[in-house]
């Protein structure tokens, strides 16, 4: 019997602490949408630059390669276990960079889903290159695929122009880093701004909307599903980490930082101009996690 280390007072947010390749094979659940950052595997002894000093760029046992093939194994498998836990008209998003991005493709189009596109975010604030001998680099890319190849996926277009100024989004994001208050509970190495996941969520998703993400990390996916009105199941192995996501999620429960952080994110005060953020009552009955 699976027993979540933490769930929000609204049931709107659900951790479990462990090893996804475990976890997921244990329930029967249907999610409309995934978001997974997983392993980038740069955990190799070199340095990189942050906050004005020079830093490791090794994270943790976690991060830390293999040989190609066992990073193919790696990727194939977890994108394997998580298509199972699809709906037939969900949708997948999975960040990375050049280091992992392209053994992931494949195994999308492996396993049957089919890519739709491909978003660049550019950082509008990236880390200089300390060591001036290749191009700073200011990007990561996040694939987005759907289950099905026949199967219609959702897309909020019209919400999409809404934020984009009256035009079409495209798939070059210039939107920034973690900004400073979004650090308030500590930080995790490879965490992710609210901004893009505000967007990836309003984009693909509907309220009330069931939101997998099977390497958590600090949950920043999970904050976000909270602040536009969608569920999250969250699962991290890492003790910190889980500790983390939790406290990040305690913080909401304040209702002027609730507040305040929603003005913060630009997408979802645009949103709520076509679609007003609905609350937990106004979900659809009947979609409940079985633990």
């Amino acid at each position: 019997m699976i027993v979540p280390y933490y769930r929000s007072n609204n049931r709107d947010f659900t951790l479990l602490h462990g090893d996804s390749f475990e976890l997921l094979p244990q329930f029967e659940f249907k999610f409309d949408m995934i978001f997974a950052d997983p392993p980038y595997f740069l955990s190799n002894d070199g340095i990189s630059y942050q906050a004005g000093k020079i830093v490791s760029v090794n994270k943790g046992d976690w991060d830390k390669g293999g040989t190609p093939e066992k990073i193919k194994q790696f990727n194939y498998n977890w994108l394997a276990l998580c298509r199972e836990k699809l709906k037939e008209n969900g949708t997948i998003w999975v960040s990375g960079t050049y280091h992992n991005i392209f053994a992931v493709a494949n195994s999308l189009t492996e396993l049957g889903f089919k890519i739709l596109n491909v978003i660049t975010w550019a950082k509008t604030n990236p880390p200089p290159n300390i060591s001036c001998r290749y191009f700073t680099y200011s990007t990561e890319f996040i694939i987005w695929a759907r289950k099905n190849a026949k199967r219609p996926h959702l897309y909020n277009y019209e919400m999409m122009r809404h934020i984009n100024e009256g035009k079409q989004m495209t798939d070059v994001w210039r939107l920034p880093a973690i900004a400073p208050w979004e650090k308030s509970c500590g930080k995790h190495p490879t965490q992710k701004p609210l901004a893009v996941l505000s967007r990836i969520i309003l984009s693909s998703t509907a309220p009330g909307a069931w939101i997998l993400d099977p390497f958590a990390g600090s949950s920043t996916t999970g904050i976000a599903a909270t602040l536009t009105g969608r569920r999250y199941l969250g699962i991290e192995r890492e003790q910190e980490f889980v500790d983390l996501s939790h406290a990040r999620r305690a913080e909401l429960e304040d209702t002027k930082t609730f507040l305040s952080f929603r003005s913060k994110i630009k997408d979802i005060r645009l949103s709520e101009e076509l679609e007003p953020i609905c609350t937990v009552q106004e979900y659809q009955e009947g979609e409940e996690l079985p633990f």
